[in-house]
């Protein structure tokens, strides 16, 4: 039986001829400078910023010479996350975070950017020209000048998007674009439609039924007609989903067919700048035969009045007229998957506002033509004219979320996928110079889940090192500090709570290394005063002086009769027995209008042993908050209490502002539960 396949060789059918400083020669003499794309994330961007960026991609498009081609193409291939389990230092919480999230489909993204120089015959030829029409390739020589001229456009253009802040442009190199002997080039990924490495290529079937590579079945949507266009384009549009009625959530008019498509695709889109003067003066013949024709036909007068309108477009506002065209992509190795892929391309442009059409015939010749460097092969009769503003606001504009390379951080998951990423919401926004401090204010409805990511929050900073010290209310963070002090046997994790079976207690008086520095007796001494003084009653600055006196009096005596018990009883018998005797010796007598020792120690008495409050400032466990990195005060049963609150509130600042000045490059953490305004 004879074979009637038609088959041939990839290398006898390859339109290009050489790789070399990172442009792509083709056989025809094509020249292609190849870029990756990076994008600002989605969520991120406002409307003005889309604005921006669509201003910096028109600009750049005109600095292009005659015959030139834009092709951006961007990837979206389906891939399943792997955890990292293999970290050794991996906490419970941590491996079962990233045991929920294993194989968890997300959407991998990568963005491309290729600029073709061609010539004027090339830019005409229709799809039966094409390299894969034609039986033999013969190579033609390239034209030095041009080729000068186009690398200086080209830099010019790669320095306009660069400077505006949101796209960077990176020149692929050789080896990423055909490969090496450890990795596959871009070239060899595209030709089997794969992000990984490829050991081997894989038979083409180019049918006019459906197109294969390998095991996957392609399906191609189209955008090559005004017919198929929306009636109105924009930079962006509100993204419903997130958006409510007093916030806006921007994507850009192209996401439907970007992230937004959950499907193995890619995205191309060709903007074609052909002679600008040229284009139109064809226009102006059309238009006038059109004229001549209207009395045959109504649809000559309208095609004649459209025409017009496009002229009149471009010579009112300085617009330049092009070629686009839009192609979506999309593959499956399952026929009912590819069947739900072809529906949901087109539910997708149809949200565009866009007619959508899918397109058997020619895939083979705009696959052939989307392959990196062989753009000048694009099929003119695909395209249709518009001009460069409208043809760019269908650019996608941005990329999903991505780890940020801090090595501290705390790991969240990507909003639309679930796929976790890793997340520096402190160090690198003030690197980058998005904020000027660390602070941070989460806001939320009850309900929305403030305290649970609050918990998430924490959690990962104690794990990575930091000091946390939390007031809170209503018990959100006992079970957290309950965990760290079983795992760490009592060492850490100190939760203050007040129950009349065990009221919360302090000792300011105890320190773990005796150190007692400038803040800390100010705190002390604060402490003191708020218990002596109430609201309105005004400390002068002899009390402050005498109470600071005995103060320090006290703690050089601690220091060296160890046989003191360093709390507020052995201070209080201090002031009572010692200072007061010393006040009676001095040559220059005090007063009791000036400090009334008597009124300090009858106020202060409530505190002492036997009294009301003896449990507040004699704690007997002698807890030195300083190096304890995870503090939790539950202040839900004291907050309205007037006697106790304020001396709670004292302790935690003072806690709080000791870590500051005696723990230098250590990240500390402070924070207020449920801060109402």
């Amino acid at each position: 039986m004879r074979n009637t396949l038609k088959a041939t060789t990839l290398e006898s059918k390859l339109p290009l001829l050489a790789v070399e400083h990172g442009c792509i020669i083709s056989k025809d003499a094509d020249i292609t400078v190849a870029f990756e794309v990076a994008l600002p994330e989605l969520f991120t961007v406002t409307s003005q910023e889309y604005e921006a960026m669509h201003g910096a991609w028109c600009k750049a498009i005109k600095v292009l010479p005659h015959y030139s081609v834009v092709h951006k193409q961007d990837w979206f291939v389906s891939e399943k996350y792997r955890p990292e389990l293999q970290k050794d230092n991996l906490s419970f919480l941590d491996r079962s975070f990233e045991r929920h999230f294993n194989e968890r489909p997300y959407l991998s993204y990568k963005c491309y950017l290729f600029l073709t120089k061609t010539t004027k015959e090339r830019a005409r030829q229709q799809s039966n020209f094409s390299t894969l029409c034609r039986g033999r390739i013969t190579p033609k020589e390239l034209n030095h000048e041009m080729i000068v001229k186009f690398m200086e456009s080209v830099e010019q253009f790669e320095r306009i998007i660069n400077d505006t802040g949101y796209i960077r442009l990176r020149r692929l190199s050789d080896d990423e674009l055909v490969g090496t002997d450890k990795a596959s080039g871009l070239i060899e990924k595209y030709m089997s439609l794969t992000m990984d490495d490829v050991t081997c290529l894989e038979d083409i079937d180019l049918s006019a039924q459906q197109m294969r590579i390998g095991d996957k079945m392609l399906c191609l949507h189209t955008l090559s007609d005004t017919d198929d266009l929306p009636g109105k384009v924009s930079t962006d549009n509100r993204y419903e989903r997130l958006s409510t009625d007093r916030s806006d959530c921007r994507l850009s008019f192209a996401s439907p067919v970007g992230l937004l498509l959950p499907c193995n695709h890619i995205y191309n889109q060709y903007i074609l700048i052909d002679d600008h003067d040229e284009n139109l003066a064809k226009f102006e013949k059309t238009a006038r035969n059109m004229n001549s024709l209207s009395r045959y036909s109504r649809s000559n007068a309208i095609n004649k009045e459209w025409i017009d309108r496009y002229l009149n477009e471009a010579h009112s506002y300085g617009l330049t007229s092009v070629r686009a065209h839009f192609n979506v992509m999309a593959w499956s190795d399952d026929t009912e998957e590819l069947r739900r892929i072809k529906n949901d391309v087109g539910g997708q442009l149809a949200t565009m506002g866009c007619m959508p059409r899918h397109n058997t015939i020619d895939c083979p010749t705009l696959f052939w033509s989307a392959m990196p460097g062989n753009e000048a092969d694009f099929p003119a009769e695909e395209s249709f004219y518009t001009f460069i503003e409208p043809a760019v606001c269908f650019f996608t504009a941005e990329t999903n979320y991505r780890s940020s390379l801090s090595p501290f951080g705390i790991k969240m998951v990507d909003r639309l996928t679930g796929k976790p990423i890793h997340l520096d919401i402190s160090d690198e926004p003030m690197k980058k110079g998005v904020t000027t401090n660390r602070n941070k204010f989460i806001l939320g409805p009850s309900g929305s889940g403030k305290s649970f990511f609050t918990n998430h929050f924490v959690r990962q900073y104690y794990e990575q090192g930091a000091h946390i010290l939390l007031i809170d209310t209503g018990n959100s963070y006992e079970g957290l500090c309950n965990l760290i002090h079983n795992k760490t046997h009592g060492e850490d994790g100190v939760y203050y709570t007040y129950t009349e079976d065990s009221p919360i207690s302090f000792n300011p008086f105890y320190t773990d290394d005796g150190v007692f520095d400038v803040e800390k007796k100010d705190s002390i001494k604060t402490l003191l005063l708020t218990l002596w003084k109430s609201e309105d009653d005004r400390v002068t600055k002899t009390e402050s002086g005498e109470l600071g006196s005995a103060l320090s009096m006290f703690l050089e005596k601690m220091a060296k009769d160890k046989n003191i018990v360093p709390c507020f009883n052995s201070f209080y018998e201090f002031m009572r027995d010692d200072y007061r005797q010393e006040m009676a010796q001095r040559p220059i007598p005090i007063y009791k209008q000036d400090f009334d020792i008597d009124n300090f120690l009858t106020t202060l008495r409530q505190y002492y042993h036997g009294g009301r409050f003896d449990f507040l400032l004699n704690s007997k466990e002698n807890i030195d908050l300083l190096g304890k990195r995870f503090i939790v005060f539950e202040i839900d049963s004291i907050k309205d209490n007037k006697e106790l609150f304020p001396v709670v509130t004292i302790i935690i600042m003072e806690a709080f502002i000791n870590k500051m000045r005696r723990l230098k490059g250590i990240r500390k953490v402070l924070i207020c539960e449920e801060a109402w305004l």
